[in-house]
């Protein structure tokens, strides 16, 4: 190890990874194209090294994946619940035993440090065994109560939508990999998705392992490429589940609202933190570090502005910039790295521009600040900000990188408006010993999720509750419930039984009239006191 300036630097790894240049050869011959596709060169963050070669599809191509996937979905649809579920419970086991490899793989595609990646599969596995146990119980046929007692039997039957379309990025590609396609399958759907080109090996090694797994072949489909790839999905799926940016949401969501397909979105976000008065600090800036930095700060749910109380900010930041300061950087196939290189090029440009903007027009840099060309082209420093006016681009723009900006705040009432100014709201995150004042606090933020004394992973691995955003957060939500039921059409079976709901046909119609009308003040007043209303 070897330190410049105070930022302790890990020498690059000697080791040699556990997936060969053969394996890469054949995962990209798993992806169909018509003739030999478009070849594209993908290169490693780590050392800007040639990775390997896939094909680039093309719109015919997304048009055939999408047709042999209908092909296969029907057959699938039909097997029992239990027995789709017992394919992922082998898909979860084959990923925690084969974890050496698509972990080495999904550091050498992204850049990231070692421990990113083990969160990023652990939580893949926890997607896997959720889904898999709690599936088939929720989509079971529901009863649900009819008009009248004893008049209507009413159940609900969930379908699956058919073929789901997922679009995913590059920051996460393993989960993202998991994430989405497993409760679209275990739904009863079929899968075709396209990963981010930077990303590829990583999606096809999915989609390999889950067929080991037993999953039939043609029912999870890859497809590669950029935007008129992803365009064709749009045009040809019967879903679409898209994790990106919020421009590429919008032109989706436009795209579907043509075809009148449902989407569910999670996009950008300039996530906060609040610091209370009686925070304990020590957790709270290491909650900072891990909320900000993980992943080089290419999160959606990430940190990138901290509001700390006036009363606690000077200490606060000069811990948090310590911190920082001490952080591990490096290229390493082990888990001395504390944090890896950005992925790819144009987000190394916003970060450094984000930077030099702020700098240029006032901010005072407390840590980082720097690109680190010596440890490999992508790297750029863990980088603490304050003094940041809302004319800098850093202040209100999503950054998506190794940036935090520190506000000072007196008044709880201005700070929380000045979180909720913002045209995003994915996630928050909330420090105070008083859980019962957080959970208040909390509430009163427009985010999708908030996490009293963490900084993202709380909400994130609680696989029972909902995630997702609100205004150009997103829509829709993953996990939980909701998570799996977006990929189903509901349908209502309704059974009349005795007398017809519109009443028999040998009484008066206006007698009809005056008995439902004594039948709907009664049932009000039991309902009122049944439900305490």
């Amino acid at each position: 190890m070897i330190e410049t300036g105070r930022l302790r630097v890990i020498n690059p790894p000697r080791e040699t990874p556990q997936f060969t240049p053969e394996l890469l050869e054949q995962l990209a011959r798993r992806v169909f194209v018509s003739g030999q596709g478009t070849p594209h060169t993908l290169y490693s963050p780590f050392d800007g090294k040639v990775l390997g070669v896939i094909p680039l599809c093309s719109p015919e191509d997304v048009r055939q994946a999408v047709g042999r996937a209908r092909q296969a979905q029907p057959a699938w649809a039909r097997m029992d619940a239990r027995s789709r579920a017992r394919i992922m419970l082998r898909f979860h086991d084959l990923l925690l035993e084969r974890q050496a490899e698509i972990l080495d793989l999904t550091q050498y595609e992204t850049g990231k440090a070692r421990r990113d990646a083990q969160e990023e599969l652990l939580d893949s596995a926890i997607v896997a065994q959720f889904y898999a146990t709690r599936s088939p119980g929720w989509l079971r046929p529901r009863r649900t109560g009819g008009t009248f007692v004893g008049l209507t039997q009413t159940w609900e039957h969930r379908h699956p939508v058919g073929v789901v379309g997922v679009i995913s990025p590059w920051n996460y590609p393993l989960v993202m990999a998991v994430s989405e396609p497993i409760p679209a399958l275990m739904a009863g759907n079929a899968v075709v998705l396209k990963p981010d080109p930077q990303t590829t090996f990583t999606a096809l090694w999915i989609q390999a392992l889950m067929e080991e797994a037993g999953l039939p072949g043609e029912l999870f489909q890859i497809v590669t490429g950029s935007g008129e790839v992803g365009a064709a999905l749009v045009a040809s799926a019967d879903f679409i589940a898209l994790t990106g940016s919020t421009p590429t949401g919008r032109k989706v969501a436009r795209q579907a609202g043509e075809r009148l397909i449902g989407v569910s979105l999670e996009l950008g976000g300039k996530n906060p933190m609040l610091v209370l008065e009686d925070a304990n600090l020590e957790a709270a800036v290491d909650g900072a570090i891990h909320g900000a930095f993980a992943n080089a700060g290419q999160l959606c749910v990430s940190l990138e502005r901290i509001y700390i109380h006036e009363k606690v900010f000077d200490a606060f930041a000069r811990r948090f910039a310590e911190k920082t300061s001490t952080l591990r950087l490096g290229a390493t196939l082990d888990h001395r790295s504390q944090m890896g290189s950005l992925t790819v090029q144009r987000q190394f440009d916003t970060v450094q521009a984000h930077v030099q903007d702020a700098l240029a027009k006032g901010a005072t840099l407390l840590a980082g600040g720097k690109a680190r060309p010596d440890l490999g082209s992508l790297f750029f420093e863990p980088t603490v900000l304050t003094n940041v006016t809302p004319e800098m681009r850093v202040h209100s723009e999503e950054t998506f990188g190794p940036v935090v900006s520190l506000y000072k705040f007196s008044d709880l009432e201005r700070v929380l408006t000045l979180i909720n100014h913002s045209e995003y709201g994915l996630n928050a995150s909330v420090w105070t010993k008083d859980l019962r004042k957080g959970r208040k606090v909390a509430s009163r933020i427009q985010a999708g999720t908030v996490n009293i004394n963490e900084s993202y992973a709380a909400a994130w691995a609680s696989m029972d509750a909902t995630m997702g955003g609100f205004k150009a957060s997103g829509l829709g939500r993953r996990h939980g419930k909701e998570g799996l039921y977006r990929f189903t059409e509901v349908q209502t079976i309704a059974i009349e039984r005795l007398i017809p709901i519109t009443g028999p046909t040998w009484l008066p119609r206006g007698w009809y009239g005056r008995i439902v009308t004594v039948a709907l003040k009664s049932f009000k007043w039991l309902t009122r006191w049944w439900y305490r209303v």
